[in-house]
């Protein structure tokens, strides 16, 4: 069953560029040990006008508090202050107002940070693949770090980096730093922006991003629309075009020819 998650993409201007929060998950459960972003899944209480559960979505509790990562602007009920110029259909619309919300209250419980809502830019929603044990859908956010003193739920998260983009990808490169897929792909096209000011901008105007993931017999390439071989990884060779992330091998080598 696919279950509802969100993540937010905290940033901050430091002595090297840009520079992105990053929590390394306990040695245990799912994640074991991986750095992510700070975030998990949606609660029942993040959406309250639900009466049943969005389209395709499971209503049953999460198996783990922690969703990690792997899932857009819209308005929100009357009163409230998210209101955003990205529309989506019903069903979406209601399920990002739920992940905004729990992305909000996963970083203040993991991090200690409260998040202004209005502030969160979203950039991509993530589904993994149909045979993925547990699948959520997460939604990825963007925001500019609350300049307060972090403090780490135990439970939630051992340790915390600030680290550029490029310093993370180098670390996974050398098998330093345990990253899943959405984390890394994020972490890659951030890479080209230098301050907090230009990745947001950039990620407002940027298309919306829905990832739903497949992969190749072997598990060793990522697929995504409209790469060839998504409907069909024989074509994986093929001419056409590329949306793809190798993990055959370290470092990883995405390739997206949109």
């Amino acid at each position: 069953m696919t279950r509802l998650a969100a993540t937010v993409v905290l940033l901050r201007d430091g002595v090297h560029g840009l520079e992105v929060l990053m929590i390394e998950r306990p040695h245990r459960g799912w994640f074991a040990g991986a750095w992510v972003f700070p975030g998990g899944k949606v609660d029942p209480d993040d959406r309250p006008e639900f009466s049943r559960p969005p389209r395709g979505v499971s209503d049953a509790p999460a198996v783990d508090a922690r969703a990690g990562e792997a899932g857009v602007y819209a308005p929100d009920r009357a009163g409230d202050t998210l209101v955003d110029t990205r529309q989506f259909a019903a069903d979406d619309a209601l399920e990002e107002a739920a992940a905004r919300r729990a992305a909000v209250r996963e970083v203040r419980e993991e991090t200690a940070l409260a998040v202004d809502p209005a502030s969160l830019v979203v950039t991509a929603r993530w589904e993994p693949p149909a045979d993925a044990v547990p699948r959520f859908r997460t939604w990825f956010y963007l925001a500019e770090s609350p300049h307060d003193e972090i403090a780490l739920a135990e439970a939630e998260a051992i340790a915390y980096r600030w680290l550029t983009p490029a310093a993370a990808l180098d670390q996974h490169a050398d098998g330093r730093l345990l990253l899943v897929q959405p984390t890394w792909v994020t972490l890659h096209r951030l890479r080209e922006h230098d301050t907090v000011a230009e990745a947001l901008a950039a990620a407002r105007v940027a298309r919306f991003r829905d990832h739903s993931t497949r992969h190749t017999p072997d598990d060793t390439v990522m697929l995504w629309r409209p790469d060839v071989a998504f409907d069909d990884a024989s074509l994986l060779h093929a001419d056409g075009p590329r949306h793809r992330l190798d993990i055959s091998r370290l470092p990883w080598v995405y390739t997206c020819t949109e």
